[in-house]
């Protein structure tokens, strides 16, 4: 089943890339907050604008209700828009406004969890992380590579097990995200023309 899987993803989504416009590391980490209960579309749409108006050193001093209005179309905007200055002040402050390989410094700022982190290593850094979003831990579940009780972190550490000798995780990690996104939905799944029917535990037709 595993080369199976791995087959149909790559016929799929051959040559995935990440959905997040950036240019900057920092643009990224940024983006990937937003992202949270946010298509990427639509954070494609606000990041240019903030972007341009600000890099991560005039972000630090930013009127927070300037970033709020800009990312308004986001969502929980005034949430976001202090979780923004925060992560600016802390980059600049402990890291003169680089993205760090640090885990524990990554997930202590707000806004950002194991998921953000793991996108931003696994981009940034080319470490073998999958960040498991809603799309991806349906996938797994309906194939049966984790179990329906399992959580977030249950379902990426049966991930690593499964898929253990694999060249690249952000590619495999991009690829679940698309084929649960675009074919393995969570309302209507495109179950008759799935190439993976035969696996999947939970026949939705």
């Amino acid at each position: 089943m595993k080369n199976k899987v791995l087959e149909v993803l790559n016929e799929e989504f051959p040559n995935p890339e990440c959905p997040l416009i950036y240019h900057k590391d920092y643009e990224l980490l940024i983006a990937v907050m937003l992202s949270a209960q946010c298509t990427d579309k639509c954070v494609n749409k606000v990041t240019p604008v903030l972007f341009s108006k600000y890099d991560i050193f005039s972000l630090k001093d930013a009127d927070v209700n300037d970033i709020c209005e800009i990312i308004r179309p986001c969502g929980n905007m005034n949430k976001k828009s202090k979780y923004i200055k925060v992560i600016a002040e802390e980059l600049v402050d402990k890291y003169n406004g680089v993205v760090p390989n640090n885990r524990e410094f990554l997930e202590s700022l707000p806004g950002v969890g194991r998921k953000t982190t793991n996108v931003i290593l696994s981009t940034l850094f080319n470490e073998p992380y999958l960040a498991v979003d809603t799309h991806i831990e349906r996938l797994s579940k309906r194939l049966g590579l984790a179990s329906e009780n399992d959580d977030v972190r249950g379902v990426e550490d049966k991930l690593y097990i499964y898929f253990d000798n694999i060249e690249s995780h952000i590619k495999l990690h991009h690829q679940l995200l698309l084929y649960g996104r675009y074919i393995c939905t969570a309302k209507n799944p495109k179950c008759v023309t799935c190439k993976l029917k035969e696996y999947c535990k939970f026949d939705l037709e």
